[in-house]
């Protein structure tokens, strides 16, 4: 399931220790899965905090606990501490964490869901703004709404004609076309109403 070098087991082993309390471990668990915007998060555990449906893992006597629900998107993670000139670091990485990339024989509303969370939001979002999917019909027109910064901007039809289906063009040919259903005028705080 994961790996924990030794240098790194070493570390969190010291930490715990730190903590003076007894049957400490320590819970890893994914943050918002399968999105660009993904993260791992590590925290003291102790052994009664434990969920039944906890995976743990040990390593001489360290112990990890991660909850079922971050498993599948923690496979192969690996924990490591390198030591650098400023003291050292502890990364922890997992290969599927943000999701994988959906097969070109996956539906389509996945892959325009994909299209979304790993391209169109992280740019819009650099302004403020989110765009989310609402459907995609059964002539293959994906119907999104703005949010956030986007609702209400005097820009929102370039970047839905020259950013978003000039992307979904490029990588979703099969796409028909995309239409904002977005009430740009309403909202709680649109750039221009």
């Amino acid at each position: 399931m994961i790996s924990v070098t030794s240098s790194a087991n070493s570390y969190l082993r010291d930490l715990i220790k730190d903590q003076d309390s007894d049957n400490l471990g320590l819970r890893l668990r994914a943050l918002n899965p399968g999105l660009p915007s993904a993260d791992i998060e590590l925290t003291f555990c102790a052994a009664n905090e434990m969920e039944a449906d906890d995976y743990t893992f040990e390593q001489d006597d360290l112990h990890i606990y991660i909850d079922n629900s971050s498993k599948t998107w923690l496979e192969n993670a690996n924990v490591d501490y390198v030591l650098n000139p400023t003291g050292g670091q502890l990364t922890i990485s997992a290969p599927g964490l943000k999701g994988r990339t959906p097969t070109s024989d996956a539906p389509l509303e996945e892959r325009v869901q994909w299209l979304l969370n790993t391209e169109i939001n992280p740019q819009v979002a650099m302004h403020g703004g989110q765009v989310s999917l609402v459907e995609v019909t059964p002539d293959k027109l994906a119907i999104l709404k703005f949010g956030g910064g986007c609702q209400g901007c005097g820009m929102v039809s370039v970047t839905l004609q020259e950013g978003i289906e000039k992307t979904f063009r490029e990588k979703l040919p099969e796409l028909a076309g995309v239409r904002d259903v977005t009430e740009h005028e309403k909202g709680e705080n649109p750039y221009y109403a």
